[in-house]
C-alpha cells in the first residue's frame, strides 16, 4: 500500500516537474517574442525616420532657392550660375525621357527573358548559366557602364544613329541636328541594360510562384504553349511584373554616372532622342563640387523635385498593382 502511494507521489512530482518547465518554455518563448516584435518595430521606424531625415535635410537646404524661385523653378529653362538663375524644365525632361526610353527597351527584354528562363524551352544546363550571367550584371558599377557606353557602345552604334537620322530625320523624334554621341537615346540604352536584371528577377520569381495548375489546366484545355503564357500566366502575373517596371522605373530615375558620362549636359529640352541634354542627377552631380550657395541651394532643390518624382512614381505603382491584385 505504502509503495503504490509511493509511486502516486512520484507521478505527481514529475507532472508538476514537466508543467513547471512547459511554463518556462512558454515564458521565455513570450518574452523571445515580444523581444523580436519590439526589435522589428524599432528597425521600421529607424528606417522611416532615416528616410524623414533625409527628406528634411533636403527640404532645408533648398529651402533659400524655394523662395527665391518659388514653383517658376520647374517650369524656367535658364541655368545661368552667372546671372544666378535657375530652372530645372530641360533636366527634368530629360530625367523623363530618359527612364522612358530605358523602360520602353527593358520591359519586352525582361518579360521576354523571364518567361525563357522559367518555361524550359532550353536544358537547365543552358539556362543557369543565363541566369547567373544576368544577375551579375547587378554588380557591374555604373561608372563601369558609363565607360563602356563611352569607348564601345558610343563607336558601335554612332553608325545606327546617323542612320536614323537620315532616314527618319523628317519624325521629330529623330531630327536635330546630326548625332555625335552623347544624347538621351544613348542614356536611355544603357539604363536599359542596368535595369533589365531587376525587372527579370522579381518577374521570373512572379511566374515561379504561379500556382502550377493554372498552366496545366490550360494546357489540358487544348491551350498551346503560348496561349496559355500570353493568355494565363501573364495577366496571372500582372501585379508582380508592375512592381518589377516600377521598381526598375525608380533606378532609372536616380541613376547618376551613366547620365552624367553620356548625356552630354546641355541645358535644352529637344524633341530629338538624337541630341544631348541634360538629367537632373547629371547636373548635381557635375556642378555641385564647384557651387556658390546660391547655387548649391538650386542644386538641393532639384534634388527635392526629384524625390518628388519617385514618390508620384511609387504611389503611381502602389495603384496600379492594387488594381491589377483586385483583377487577378
Amino acid at each position: 500500500m505504502t509503495s503504490v502511494t509511493g509511486g502516486s507521489g512520484d507521478r505527481s512530482s514529475t507532472a508538476n516537474r514537466q508543467l513547471v518547465d512547459i511554463d518556462k518554455r512558454v515564458t521565455t518563448a513570450g518574452v523571445l517574442d515580444s523581444g523580436f516584435r519590439g526589435l522589428t518595430l524599432i528597425l521600421a521606424l529607424a528606417g522611416g525616420a532615416c528616410l524623414a531625415w533625409i527628406i528634411v535635410q533636403a527640404a532645408i537646404a533648398a529651402w533659400p532657392a524655394m523662395q527665391l524661385f518659388g514653383f517658376g523653378f520647374i517650369f524656367n529653362t535658364t541655368w545661368s550660375p552667372v546671372t544666378g538663375i535657375y530652372g530645372a524644365l530641360p533636366q527634368i525632361y530629360g530625367t523623363l525621357v530618359t527612364s522612358f526610353v530605358a523602360l520602353v527597351i527593358a520591359i519586352p527584354v525582361g518579360i521576354g527573358t523571364a518567361i525563357f528562363l522559367t518555361e524550359d524551352f532550353v536544358p537547365s544546363y543552358i539556362r543557369s548559366p543565363i541566369g547567373f550571367a544576368i544577375e551579375l550584371i547587378v554588380a557591374i558599377p555604373s561608372v563601369v557602364l558609363g565607360l563602356w557606353g563611352i569607348f564601345v557602345l558610343v563607336p558601335m552604334i554612332r553608325p545606327f544613329f546617323q542612320f536614323l537620322h537620315s532616314t527618319l530625320g523628317w519624325i521629330p523624334i529623330f531630327g536635330g541636328d546630326a548625332p555625335r554621341g552623347n544624347n538621351l537615346l544613348l542614356v536611355g540604352l544603357v539604363l536599359s541594360v542596368m535595369i533589365s536584371p531587376i525587372i527579370i528577377s522579381i518577374t521570373k520569381s512572379t511566374f515561379e510562384s504561379i500556382p502550377p495548375e493554372l498552366r496545366q489546366g490550360s494546357l489540358a484545355l487544348g491551350a498551346t504553349r503560348w496561349e496559355t503564357i500570353l493568355r494565363v500566366l501573364i495577366p496571372a502575373g500582372l501585379s508582380g511584373i508592375v512592381s518589377s517596371v516600377m521598381l526598375a522605373m525608380g533606378r532609372a530615375l536616380g541613376e547618376t554616372m551613366v547620365a552624367a558620362m553620356l548625356v552630354g549636359n546641355a541645358n535644352r529640352i529637344s524633341a530629338s532622342i538624337l541630341q544631348p541634354g541634360s538629367t537632373i542627377t547629371s547636373l548635381i552631380a557635375s556642378q555641385f563640387g564647384e557651387a556658390g550657395r546660391t547655387q548649391v541651394s538650386a542644386l538641393m532643390y532639384a534634388g527635392v523635385v526629384l524625390m518628388v518624382l519617385a514618390l508620384v512614381v511609387n504611389i503611381f505603382a502602389e495603384m496600379i498593382i492594387r488594381r491589377f491584385q483586385n483583377v487577378e
